[in-house]
């Protein structure tokens, strides 16, 4: 019996290649790239243009009563802001969106964030819609800008509690709800109550994925606890901003 050597060069090129796929995480480097390319191009037209594709992308209740529901997409492709804080917060949310790439995969994130952005959105207009009917607030909130990254990011956050282990969830959940919950009693807007759905929307994802044991069941390592920490200012940014 002839036995071949394996060749000691082996097992690196496998930690090699383990490492780089680790880093493949083409949801978070394709939204975070497509966000600045947004912030970028805004900054190369007029004031006025960039209030206008603002409006045009925005989901308020003019242009998803007149039928514009592609606002529902487009609306999480635009952060108002100015290119100056893009360029603060997309690195922040690049953290958040990686850490949970990583634990759930690419599709998992997807799902969670356009989970939280549509159906939030679309829970939040009809809220704005009942109180407008109601003459509870001005009929001009109708038209203001709407658009931002926040509700699919608060999805994001709540879906993490699949990821941590289970005596540091109840922690996690209690936190968040508190500080969303919070944003909504101090500040009254419709964008708290918001970010407060989505945030309650991504728990009911992360229990789901719990239950049915879908998340990884290793325990996240230095690097995503790293990562998670620099998202979760982020998330804070949101909540308290």
């Amino acid at each position: 019996m002839v036995i071949e050597a394996v060749p000691a060069t082996t097992p690196v090129v496998t930690r090699g290649r383990f490492r780089l796929s680790a880093f493949w995480l083409p949801a978070t480097y394709s939204y975070v790239g497509l966000l600045i390319a947004v912030a970028i191009a805004l900054t190369m037209v007029s004031a006025k243009s960039a209030t206008r594709i603002v409006l045009h992308a925005s989901t308020n209740l003019h242009n998803l009563a007149d039928g514009r529901f592609g606002t529902l997409f487009s609306s999480a492709f635009v952060v108002s802001e100015g290119a100056a804080t893009v360029f603060i917060i997309v690195p922040l949310l690049a953290c958040l969106l990686a850490v949970a790439e990583r634990r759930f995969g690419t599709v998992r994130l997807l799902h969670t964030f356009l989970v939280g952005h549509v159906a939030t959105t679309v829970l939040v207009a009809i809220g704005l819609w009942v109180a407008v009917e109601s003459q509870l607030v001005p009929n001009s909130i109708t038209t203001v800008e709407d658009v931002g990254v926040s509700y699919g990011a608060m999805a994001v956050v709540g879906a993490l509690v699949a990821a941590l282990p289970p005596h540091r969830r109840f922690v996690w959940t209690a936190s968040w709800l508190t500080l969303a919950l919070g944003g909504v009693l101090v500040w009254h807007t419709f964008t708290n109550v918001g970010h407060f759905l989505a945030l309650c929307l991504g728990l009911g994802i992360g229990r789901l994925m719990i239950r049915r044991q879908v998340a990884p069941l290793h325990p996240l390592n230095w690097l995503e606890y790293l990562l998670l920490a620099v998202g979760s200012v982020f998330a804070c940014l949101m909540l308290l901003g």
